[in-house]
């Protein structure tokens, strides 16, 4: 496994690779680093699917706002490499800021409607930040595929538009949420949880498991203003949550609907804040 810091050096050792297997298959899983179980997955899914697989690790300060937690954004180089090896990886990115922002940054990739509601609305700026840190990466690394897990389910929708909109060679593919053994979501943030709000913190994957049922007993009939509802009262059950937002949208169109039917895919977004961390989780349900 290369660990690779610079952007000229891997470019260089992407072209060798190229010419030493003609039609090669990339596969690259951009990250922030502080790997779990869930970014081994997607890493896994690459290497059984693609001939070189590369993975970057670098916290992106464009999309972090004023007031989040760029500064203690958890990072563990060394953790993060033994979990690439053990995952087959065959080049691991970690440039700086330096490296990626060189000088101040002019342009921005901004995609427009599917940014607007979820963390989108509450996190303002957020995924201009991730449309271009994805794009300056796609750029660099000219994957023919890209692994993004399905937790941040915005995010994927926000690249794919990207991609579409802009014609860039690159398939997105996108990977299951992996769970803990208890439900909750895997996330680099779960770190930041006390004991007493990583347990309540399960009340988001119990809410949407609730959420699920509902919609399988009732299908087009339910109505979804007092499916929110009862969402939301869920959540609440725990004290120490705090919510963002309950939202059902269509997807991956992110469009605001008034019900089930005609509808062919759904997704349950939630946000909530226990202490200072902030967790999101979801479900998609396909209707049809």
């Amino acid at each position: 496994m290369q660990t690779i810091h610079t952007i000229h050096e891997l470019r260089s050792a992407v072209k060798q690779a190229k010419i030493d297997q003609p039609g090669i298959r990339i596969g690259f899983v951009p990250t922030m680093g502080f790997l779990h179980k869930g970014h081994a997955s997607l890493l896994e899914a690459a290497r059984t699917q693609c001939d070189l697989v590369i993975l970057s690790i670098f916290v992106n300060p464009l999309q972090f706002g004023p007031n989040e937690d760029f500064e203690r954004y958890p990072r563990n180089e060394e953790g993060d490499l033994a979990v690439a090896k053990a995952a087959g990886t065959d080049i691991v990115f970690l440039p700086s800021v330096e490296e990626m922002y060189p000088q101040q940054t002019r342009t921005i990739v901004s995609v427009s409607q599917v940014t607007e509601r979820l963390c989108g609305a509450s996190r303002p700026g957020h995924f201009d930040g991730v449309a271009t840190i994805v794009s300056k990466l796609f750029n660099i690394v000219q994957p023919d595929a890209a692994y993004f897990g399905l937790k941040d389910a915005q995010q994927i929708a926000v690249i794919t538009q990207m991609v579409n909109d802009l014609n860039m060679p690159v398939e997105i593919i996108p990977c299951p949420i992996l769970r803990e053994s208890d439900g909750l979501a895997m996330s680099s943030r779960n770190v930041y949880l006390q004991p007493d709000e990583r347990k309540q913190a399960l009340v988001l994957s119990a809410s949407l498991q609730m959420a699920e049922g509902l919609i399988r007993e009732q299908h087009t009939n339910i109505d979804l203003t007092m499916l929110n509802e009862k969402i939301t009262r869920s959540i609440q059950q725990a004290p120490l949550a705090v919510i963002d937002y309950v939202e059902i949208l269509a997807y991956p169109s992110l469009e605001t609907i008034s019900s089930l039917k005609n509808v062919e895919q759904i997704i349950i977004a939630l946000a909530v804040k226990f202490g200072k961390t902030r967790l999101i989780d979801n479900i998609i349900i396909r209707l049809v």
